[in-house]
Order: C-alpha cells, then structure tokens, then sequence
C-alpha cells in the first residue's frame, strides 16, 4: 500500500492510524531480526502519534496527505529524547534535546515515527555493513548489500516495515539503496530540504530525501519537507510550489515535448548487460509516451567523481576532526577514509572547488537542450555483503566505487535526481534507473518519473520474505 493508498482509507474511515501502526511494528517484529533494518523502534511513541492523528482526522482536522502515516528516520536525523548514533559508537549514548528540521517537519504533517534506521557508520559508505551495528541486509536476497548509507532505510521500505524512510545523500545514498532494493529514492536540489540537526558527514554536499514505495509518495513527502530554513545557512530561500499538492504529479502524465538526454559516453560504457537493457527499455517507453529522445554528450563524469571524492574526503576529515582523539572507535574502512583526507593538500581542495564550478556550469548549459536525463542508477544489481569487488564483463571493480560511478557526481553538482525500479537482472535482484533534472525542477522531474511508474509494474513487486 502507498502513502496516497492508505491516506485515502484514512479519510474514509476504512483504516486507523493505530492500525497501520501495529501492522508495521508487528512486521518490524517478525522481520527485522533478519534484516537489521532498524536500529531503534519506538512502539509506545508511535502508537501514542498514531492514537493523536485518529483523533484529529475523527474531529475533521487533516494535516495533509501524511497525516497519520507510519514513517522511519536514518539514524542521522536528530529526535528529541531518542538516541540517534549515525551508526557509530561515537553516538551510540547520545540523545538528542531538541529535534532537526525534518524531524519537525515530519512532524507537523501528523506522520508517525516507528524508529531509527541502520546505516553505514556516520554515512561513510555504501555497502551498510556496520561493524558495530552489525550489517543491514536486502530483502530481495538476504546475502546481498542493500546499498548505503541510507541502506537500513532502503531495506524497511522495500520489506512494508514503513510507508517512507529518510536518507541521506552524500554520494549516492538515498538513490543506491533505491536501485538495490526497488523502491523509489528522491534526492532533492541541494538546500531544497534542511539538514539543521542532522548529523553531518559533509556540509557542502549531504542532501536530505525520502524513499517510499512510488513516484507520487516521494512526491507528498517532498511537499511536506521542502522550505526555507533560517537557523540552516545552506538552506535555500528558491520559492516552494504553494499549493499542498503542486509537487505531486497529475493522475495521467503527458510526456509530449519532454526532452529527455541519453548519454552517449561513459554511462553505458561498462554496466551489467540487465542494467543496459532495463535502462534502454526506459528511454524506448518514455519515446512512445510522446517525449522527445535526444542523444547527448554529457562533461567528463570521471573528472567529477574525481572532484567530488576530494571534496568529500577533505570536508568529511574537517568534519570528523573533533573525534581524532576516538578514532579507533570508529571502523577500520571508515577511519581509513578519515585518515585520507587527512593528507590531502590544501591546493588539492581549492582546485577541486574550482572546478566543480565549471563542471555546474557545464551542465546548466546542457539543461539548456534537455529537460531531463535519464541513465542506470548503479552499473550492477546489489553485490554479496562482504564482497570488495564486482565483476563487470572481464573486470574487477571496487564494489564502493562501482556503486556510486554514476550518483556521485549529482551531489557535487547540487542536482536534483531519483531513481525509480526500472527491472531486474538474471538472479531477480532490482535494478535503477536514474534521472536528473536542472536545479529545483523537482515537478519536472517527479511527473517523467510517475509517466513511466503508471506504465510499469516493477514497483508493485515484492521480496520474496
């Protein structure tokens, strides 16, 4: 059941918030101790929101479309009263006093918190194998990754543990555990939603987004998080649409005129043959809906990966220094990272922030030609957990790099994008795929995506649990 689904039972008195609520503490029950999903589950301060939104929908008072909607947080999201530990032992006693902004948000909006998801350690990764934690695993194949960091959340949806979970994306972390576990992972404008109170991994490229179950619900929780944040100065004051439902797509998406760019270098050069074909299907769909395909030459994305990896490893270490003197509490692949960015040369960082300035306007320019872009999510399906490499054709490749080759350079530049189910490979392990928008084009960018969900099935698909 979607958002939308369950809002309207809501409204028509055929469900209760407590209801939907016992239904997912009860499947957090049953399944979580074989996916490890969620790091803390509040039962008492869920039911006690969800016996709140029955009151206020009986006494006709509606706070939108997520008003009485179980949901879950990535352990970065700060909540008053409830510990929030970024996966790290760092964290592991702290309790917040006070709630972030998307707590706050959520809040408002009457959705109902079940707990706080597992992640990588302090969002420095992408497998979700925590050391301290212990790893997170995909429900669509238990020995597999769910992608990080955002990985326990990317699991809780996919499994029906939760209506929606927040991650957070540094690199790919909201869209890889999209791609890896068939839900959809929307990573908005940078500033388009708040990161007051989150615990931060790196300032200048971290977004805040949902994953849900469909197009539409991304869109609902977007509404419902998207604003200026005075107390956050990387927070942007881009107007918001001002209707309650102006990011949410129409019932029937017209693609007529839409143009859509399809890279013909680097992201299709070296993928698993299902992405290829899964993706290509896509772009053949989205063509007979009316959009205008147009093949397009998109700037140097290895340059990029190579510029935001400078950047994240020189502010992820400024970040993290007031922890030096803890460092071996912190786990071996995340302190190793620390540790290099550590010996980066300050000439390194400055030349990498002045080419991500080129690069953005490289890329506004190609907006100038498409609406939006359309490539895989992730080369590969969802790799065993523990597995350092992944096989694509005849090569070898670093199971974190590979992940993120086609997500990171989206945060450098500040783009919106998602990704949606778009297939499966051989072994029925879901596939990505992801688009891209120019900045604050959310509307754009979540209407091409439901034109294509409304056409689709994969989304509907469940694990086999």
């Amino acid at each position: 059941m979607t958002i939308l689904e369950a809002a309207a039972q809501l409204r028509a008195k055929t469900t209760t918030s407590r209801q939907l609520t016992e239904t997912c503490l009860a499947r957090i029950d049953l399944l979580n101790p074989r996916l490890n999903a969620f790091l803390t589950v509040t039962p008492d301060h869920a039911l006690a929101q969800a016996d709140q939104a029955d009151r206020e929908l009986a006494a006709g008072q509606s706070r939108g479309p997520l008003h009485g909607i179980p949901i879950a947080l990535k352990d970065v999201f700060e909540t008053k009263g409830i510990r929030t530990t970024a996966g790290s032992l760092l964290f592991k006693d702290h309790i917040p006093t006070a709630d972030s902004a998307v707590t706050e948000k959520l809040a408002a909006a009457g959705a109902v918190l079940l707990g706080k998801t597992n992640m990588h350690e302090l969002a420095y990764g992408v497998t979700s194998s925590n050391p301290h934690f212990g790893p997170v695993r995909n429900p669509w194949n238990t020995n597999c990754i769910p992608g990080g960091s955002s990985g326990g959340s990317g699991a809780a949806v996919a499994a029906d543990l939760c209506f929606m979970a927040m991650g957070s994306d540094t690199g790919g972390s909201i869209r890889i555990p999209a791609a890896f576990c068939n839900t959809v992972g929307l990573k908005p404008t940078y500033g388009r939603v708040s990161r007051r109170g989150v615990l931060p991994l790196d300032f200048s490229l971290d977004h805040m987004g949902p994953l849900t179950r469909s197009v539409r619900d991304a869109a609902l929780c977007l509404q419902a998080l998207a604003g200026l944040d005075p107390l956050d100065d990387t927070s942007s004051p881009e107007p918001v649409p001002e209707s309650d439902n102006d990011y949410l797509p129409p019932a029937h998406v017209s693609l007529a005129g839409i143009r859509i760019g399809v890279p013909e270098n680097y992201y299709f050069d070296q993928v698993d043959p299902a992405v290829q074909a899964s993706v290509r299907r896509m772009v053949q769909l989205a063509a007979g809906l009316g959009a205008k395909v147009e093949v397009i030459r998109v700037p140097d994305i290895p340059a990029l990966n190579s510029t935001a990896r400078i950047i994240l490893l020189s502010e992820a270490s400024a970040t993290m220094e007031r922890f030096q003197h803890r460092r071996l509490e912190i786990g071996p692949d995340v302190r190793s990272l620390l540790d290099q960015g550590r010996f980066l040369a300050a000439t390194d960082y400055v030349n990498a922030q002045r080419a991500r300035r080129v690069f953005r306007d490289q890329f506004l320019e190609l907006f100038r030609r498409v609406d939006v872009i359309f490539t895989p999510a992730t080369p590969t399906a969802a790799a065993p957990i523990g597995q350092a490499t992944v096989r694509i054709g005849d090569l070898d490749e670093d199971v974190r790099l590979a992940s993120t080759r086609f997500a990171r350079a989206i945060n450098l530049l500040g783009f919106p994008a998602l990704s949606m189910p778009c297939g499966f490979d051989a072994n029925h392990m879901p596939l990505g795929l992801q688009i891209i928008a120019a900045p604050f084009e959310e509307r754009q960018l979540l209407a091409v995506a439901a034109a294509l969900e409304d056409e689709t099935d994969f989304h509907l698909q469940s694990p086999p649990l």
